[in-house]
């Protein structure tokens, strides 16, 4: 059986989309793998399109919106600012999988930013998120300063990078890459091959 993986961090609204339709798509097993991709970023001396030039800004969120209505979600509410720095999102993030509810916390957290317009930058909002998926709020906030938890987040990023990962949402099937949501029939379709071979 192949090993299939799914890169993602929550500040992401491609890797929002990706989430929503994963189960649809892929058969499971599939690992959910939460990097930090400000680190992705910084490796690789790229940035985030939504920084920058206001024209393709405002040309990506009205592609992600027409996306979003086209899989029949509900419709996209922006966080304001966005983007922000997810890294006490994305540390939650890593602590929900030690404990076994990595999906929800993920899922939870993709619809209350995406859905809600939530700014998950804020403490409290990331708190929130993680009591609604079924966590207890102090050990989740101890657990976006723990220095092990950080140390796992780096990791997974550099291992991520280390693999050819160099954006969300990214889909590997064994050591093949699938980069984007509009990649995900892809990615199906050669997990099919693979395991029809």
């Amino acid at each position: 059986m192949p090993q299939v993986s799914f890169y993602f961090d929550i500040g992401s609204p491609y890797a929002y989309l990706a989430a929503e339709r994963l189960e649809t798509l892929l058969p499971e097993p599939v690992e959910w793998k939460p990097v930090l991709l400000g680190g992705l970023f910084k490796a690789t001396g790229r940035s985030s399109w939504a920084l920058g030039d206001y024209r393709r800004r405002q040309a990506g969120m009205a592609e992600i919106e027409r996306r979003a209505r086209d899989y029949g979600l509900p419709p996209v509410r922006w966080p304001d600012p966005w983007p922000a720095n997810y890294l006490i999102g994305m540390l939650a993030s890593t602590f929900a999988f030690t404990v076994g509810r990595g999906r929800e916390f993920a899922l939870q957290a993709f619809r209350n930013a995406f859905q809600r317009g939530w700014e998950l930058s804020i403490p409290d909002r990331v708190l929130e998120t993680g009591r609604q998926a079924g966590l207890d709020g102090s050990e989740l906030e101890a657990a976006t300063q723990d220095r092990e938890i950080k140390r796992a987040l780096r990791l997974a990023t550099d291992s991520a990078r280390e693999l050819g990962v160099i954006g969300v949402p990214t889909i590997a099937i064994d050591d093949e890459l699938f980069w984007g949501d509009d990649r995900l029939e892809d990615a199906a379709a050669h997990l099919e091959s693979v395991m029809a071979a």
